[in-house]
């Protein structure tokens, strides 16, 4: 028991090590593009570094493979060159034995980022979306479904707006049974309007059969009610920005997701890419598990056998590998070409098979 926990000791100490390391690069890299991106001197350094503060925790949860499998390659090499291995080997104890709490750190590790961090991740890139979007357009633009329909807000130099609308298509092109409030930039109403349809075009909302009544103080709505077969109403949104504001999983924290995905097929969306990520978030502590394996199945081996940096590289290549079938599966999920499930599980599980595969054969021949 005692080397157990001196093993994931070891472990937890070097991963985190690791991600303090790539907190750091990341932070400056994205400080470097934020610093591009926007204008320092009118939103000022201060705003820059807390846009980038907000983009360092999904940055880090992205790269957490990554780090898992580095910090599996750390460990097992400095035992290897103290040569504890050897001991803790010639003591009996088996190589899948002595992997027992690297794995299990690894699996918690997994599980608080799928119910800790993921959350976190899903604030702070929400909150990055509506503050950069403010700061880039002078408004923010946010979208909001439930049972009542859709609700989207755009922002702009002429001021805010609240858009409403029943129902849309599946690609959110159209929209139907629309009613949009528009406000003055100083915050009062300054137009009501409602249309059996609208299609988002280039810079406005291409509206029919729609009525426009002006709400400024001291006129009378019905008396200078007007009505257009096709009306244009300016808009700063576009169609990404409008299915990002859904489409993007990472921005709904994992226990939000369940209700998230039924009001999205309420509304007639398509909730397939939530479900798969869904999933493929559920199953990242088993894969996770698989990364520790890979990476111990090359360098669990004793540095006098040298070839460490081909053994290193054979790690962290075969990690890549994995990762990237892993993606390729949840692409495949999204665009509905295999089942859900399948996309999610079936990368994690036949890592961790291929892992004891090598280490089997690697121990054991």
């Amino acid at each position: 028991m005692i080397i157990h926990f001196y093993f994931a000791r070891r472990f937890l100490m070097i991963f985190l090590g690791l991600q303090a390391v790539f907190l750091a690069l990341l932070m400056m890299v994205d400080l470097i593009e934020k610093l591009r991106r926007f204008d320092v001197e009118e939103i000022g350094f201060s705003k820059v570094l807390y846009l980038t503060l907000l983009t360092a925790p999904e940055g880090l949860y992205q790269i957490l493979p990554l780090v898992v499998i580095l910090s599996t390659i750390a460990l097992f090499l400095s035992l290897a060159r103290s040569s504890e291995l050897v001991v803790v080997r010639s003591a009996g104890r088996s190589a899948l034995l002595s992997l027992l709490s690297p794995v299990l750190v690894a699996l918690l590790i997994g599980v608080l980022g799928v119910t800790t961090i993921n959350p976190i991740v899903a604030v702070t890139s929400e909150h990055y979306d509506t503050l950069s979007d403010k700061l880039r357009s002078g408004g923010s633009s946010t979208l909001s479904i439930s049972s009542e329909g859709l609700w989207l807000r755009q922002g702009g130099e002429a001021g805010q707006a609240v858009i409403h609308a029943s129902s849309t298509n599946r690609d959110a092109t159209v929209f139907h049974d629309v009613s949009i409030v528009a406000y003055e930039p100083g915050g009062g109403p300054r137009v009501r309007i409602e249309a059996d349809s609208a299609r988002l075009v280039d810079g406005a909302w291409e509206l029919r059969n729609a009525s426009e009544w002006p709400l400024r103080p001291g006129t009378n709505p019905e008396e200078l009610a007007k009505q257009h077969d096709i009306f244009r109403f300016e808009s700063t949104l576009t169609h990404e920005r409008i299915r990002d504001s859904f489409g993007k999983p990472s921005v709904v924290s994992v226990w939000d997701l369940p209700v998230f995905i039924s009001e999205l097929e309420e509304a007639g969306f398509s909730s397939r890419r939530h479900k798969v990520w869904l999933m493929m978030e559920i199953a990242s502590p088993l894969f996770l598990c698989a990364m520790v394996l890979v990476a111990s199945a090359f360098t669990m081996r004793h540095t006098r056998f040298g070839r460490t940096g081909i053994a290193v590289l054979g790690a962290v290549l075969t990690g890549f590998a994995l990762y990237y079938i892993r993606n390729f599966a949840q692409i495949l999920g999204e665009n509905g070409q295999i089942p859900v499930a399948l996309a999610a599980w079936a990368p994690p599980i036949a890592s961790v098979m291929l892992a004891l595969g090598l280490l089997l054969h690697m121990e054991d021949g």
